[in-house]
């Protein structure tokens, strides 16, 4: 829980000061033995603590879940397969995972309708889409409204053209392309707002890997583009979120 939230639970009166200080005096972290999970994270920066699922053993990871979702009443993991999935139903049978954005979660009730604010998530191809989602999902968790422009690379101008009124009235914009990776240079010459380009490892062998789409987004002659690394679309939802909140709330976290 965060600090914040406890003190206006103790000025509302729902909190005893006896209790807030129990809560306050464990230490910031529980230590599981093969991990340290940080519960004063989001009191710090405004973020809870986010699993990494991809080789985690089992045992470790429904522990990871099971003590985030008791502590938390909720938790977000990343690169989970459906094995995992399945795993962490059994001891969380409310968890929810995505096989497209690869996104496990426990979500706390009402958290949709608690949304605010836009930001905008472009996928150059549909080949993107998976990383698309996972910077989507990321925000949306973290409290953002999310709108989706997929399928509008360069290759069909057009179709992103469409969409100019609503990506101009974004506080954020999500730039997700392969290949060449120019969807981010297009797009931030088209908005006022931060764009967040994310290179993709889709494409064929010049485009090694996604470094030739890293190359062109990192050198993009657009200003006020930032680039993340290959494939992170989780690092993109939580940067546009950062930029959201402030938009939100008048530049005040």
């Amino acid at each position: 829980m965060a600090i914040r939230e406890l003190l206006e639970q103790v000025r509302d009166g729902s909190v005893s000061i006896e209790e807030a200080h129990r809560r306050l005096a464990v230490k910031p972290y529980e230590d599981l033995g093969f991990a340290r999970l940080d519960s004063h994270r989001e009191s710090r920066s405004g973020f809870p603590e986010v699993i990494y699922c991809s080789g985690k053993p089992d045992s470790y990871l429904q522990k990871i879940y099971v003590s985030m979702v008791e502590r938390e009443g909720r938790a977000f993991g990343t690169r989970a397969t459906e094995h995992q999935y399945g795993l962490i139903r059994e001891v969380l049978p409310e968890v929810q995972y995505d096989p497209v954005s690869r996104i496990l979660k426990v979500e706390a009730p009402g958290e949709a309708s608690r949304r605010s604010g836009c930001i905008a998530v472009c996928s150059g191809g549909t080949a993107d889409v998976p990383v698309a989602e996972e910077a989507a999902q990321t925000a949306e968790y973290f409290g953002s409204y999310v709108e989706r422009v997929y399928d509008v690379g360069v290759s069909g101008l057009h179709r992103l053209l469409d969409k100019v009124e609503l990506l101009q009235s974004a506080n954020c914009v999500v730039a997700v392309a392969g290949m060449e990776g120019a969807l981010a240079s297009v797009v931030g010459g088209l908005v006022r707002c931060p764009v967040i380009a994310v290179p993709t490892s889709v494409g064929y062998g010049a485009s090694f890997h996604g470094l030739s789409a890293l190359l062109t987004m990192i050198n993009s002659c657009a200003n006020g583009v930032a680039t993340v690394n290959i494939d992170n679309g989780y690092g993109a939802g939580y940067l546009a979120t950062q930029i959201n909140r402030l938009a939100v709330n008048g530049g005040n976290r």
